[in-house]
């Protein structure tokens, strides 16, 4: 786990493993028999943790999109350290932490002959806009601000990559980088919409329950809950997918890391492609590094002149 990028994508798949781990096989169970055999305690913790490490997920998300950001559109400005990075998780987990509280404090199991239900029961005192509140603000800081970061982000960066001509290439060579860039770009459009389709019946479902509450009295409206939430939790899921299927470095870097197993074979061109983009690294840094040097060099001439003049 070396680069700010590897940090957040570790958070990531802790995340997406705590939803699996603690939600798929009691969340099937309790779609399966339409009754809740789990307790008060697990109703509770079920409507907290996973729904933390799902808000984290999201986060994360988000994160990696700024951070892709600055490494394509600012390569020259300083990256987080690892130190501010883990700080930064922290405040990720703290923030979703916060967000998935009331669900936890509200969260309770009720008796319906002839079967028991986990649910969160919202005061009604202000007529449920205690729930209305609360899920316009999941919306804003779950949905809608993670979706815009994610937007501009990647569409700032598909703007990059195709605006960042090759002069003096050969023609055949310009036309695979453009199609390479096409590929980045549609990779990036495809996550962005799979983030906001996956997402977008969870919140839709809340939002009517806040306005109809007769909506939970439905008989089937458990398996459509589940259904919905699901649906949104598969979202982070995806984009391996997505990855495997648009990107050959991502395929070649998959077989290679599951190389043990019988069914996958290493082909010569995926050892060449893993080798082209060692060398790509290490051609960017050193040119980085090359240019920071050149730019400190400057500064300093230019300080030291300056310094002359004034003396003089």
């Amino acid at each position: 786990v070396g680069t700010v990028t590897n940090y957040f994508i570790v958070n990531l798949a802790f995340s997406d493993a705590s939803m699996a781990t603690f939600n798929t096989v009691f969340n099937f169970v309790y779609a399966l028999h339409n009754d809740w055999y789990f307790g008060l305690g697990y109703c509770k913790f079920q409507n907290f943790f996973p729904i933390t490490a799902m808000f984290s997920s999201i986060y994360s998300m988000a994160a990696i999109a700024v951070d892709r950001y600055m490494a394509i559109i600012h390569p020259l400005k300083p990256r987080l350290s690892s130190t501010t990075t883990k700080v930064l998780i922290g405040v990720i987990w703290t923030v979703a932490f916060s967000l998935a509280f009331p669900q936890c404090y509200y969260a309770s199991t009720n008796f319906y002959f002839p079967r028991t239900v986990c649910m969160v029961e919202w005061p009604d005192d202000y007529g449920g806009k205690h729930q209305l509140s609360y899920q316009i603000a999941v919306i804003i800081l779950i949905y809608l601000l993670p979706l815009l970061v994610m937007l501009v982000t990647y569409s700032l960066v598909g703007r990059r990559l195709w605006g960042n001509e090759i002069p003096g290439e050969a023609s055949n060579h310009y036309q695979n980088q453009m199609q390479a860039k096409g590929k980045v770009v549609k990779m990036m459009i495809v996550v962005v919409t799979t983030f906001a389709i996956c997402w977008l019946p969870y919140h839709i479902y809340f939002i009517l329950g806040s306005f109809n509450r007769d909506i939970y009295k439905q008989h089937y409206i458990q398996q459509v809950y589940l259904s919905i939430f699901w649906l949104a939790m598969s979202s982070t899921m995806y984009n391996p997918i997505i990855y495997c299927c648009l990107n050959q470095r991502f395929r070649s870097g998959f077989r290679k890391a599951f190389q043990w197993c019988p069914l996958i074979k290493v082909s010569e061109e995926d050892n060449m492609e893993l080798q082209h983009m060692r060398t790509f690294h290490m051609r960017r840094s050193y040119h980085t590094e090359t240019t920071s040097v050149v730019v400190r060099n400057h500064v300093n001439e230019a300080e030291d002149t300056t310094s002359k003049l004034i003396k003089a």
